[in-house]
């Protein structure tokens, strides 16, 4: 189901496992309750737990966009829990099935994203600055849906010199438009609207047709 049939207001499913957010799967407990707990956040503060999530997805999981599986098991939260690195995808996945797990009603979204600062060596490998189903989570807190990705974790951040998305509960935590230099940085081209399981067919489908023979590889990129 996408953006232009979800309803404005949450529903049962926003809160619910699947396949892919198997929310209530032990390895996504147990990472909302190491996260939880490395920040001393009680369950009982929607807001606080939120943000204590997405730190914890964001800087916990280092961001790599190379060798992207295909695997439909990588991409489901309970394997992603598990890992070191992975890309906004499979972050935003997780982050979204953490969401479900202490019962903040959450859903993925997806755009067509242009980064202007992308390393050369990636920028070669895809053939195109463009990164079609840039993946995020939408939530919904104190009425009203709020969006916010965890792809880009503090260091990259820092070796970008692209300013860390900080997310406070209250407002959307999207791609900055300009780095902390005021270079062009991420522009939103087209959104592919908001799901409440992951595309993946859809996904791999347009990634085999924008980038053919290209994400499994992985050059040498010191960026990453």
């Amino acid at each position: 189901m996408t953006s232009d049939s979800l309803p404005s207001t949450p529903v049962p499913a926003d809160t619910e496992p699947t396949w892919f957010l198997d929310s209530d799967s032990d390895a996504v407990a147990e990472f909302v309750q190491r996260a939880l707990a490395d920040a001393g956040v009680g369950s009982d503060d929607q807001r606080a737990v939120a943000v204590a999530l997405f730190n914890a997805v964001r800087d916990s999981i280092r961001y790599d966009p190379y060798g992207i599986s295909v695997d439909p098991h990588d991409f489901r939260a309970s394997t992603i829990a598990g890992s070191s690195s992975n890309w906004c995808v499979p972050k935003a996945v997780l982050y979204t099935a953490a969401l479900r797990h202490v019962g903040i009603p959450a859903r993925l979204a997806f755009a067509d994203v242009r980064n202007h600062l992308t390393s050369e060596k990636l920028n070669e490998a895809l053939g195109t600055d463009l990164f079609a189903w840039h993946g995020y989570t939408e939530l919904f807190l104190d009425g009203r849906w709020l969006k916010a990705s965890t792809a880009f974790n503090i260091e990259l951040c820092d070796r970008f010199g692209v300013k860390v998305l900080e997310f406070d509960g209250t407002t959307d935590a999207l791609m900055h438009p300009y780095d902390t230099a005021g270079h062009r940085h991420m522009e939103y081209v087209r959104q592919r609207g908001s799901y409440q399981d992951l595309p993946l067919e859809e996904i791999l489908a347009t990634f085999a047709e924008v980038y053919p023979g290209t994400l499994t590889e992985r050059p040498e990129d010191p960026a990453f």
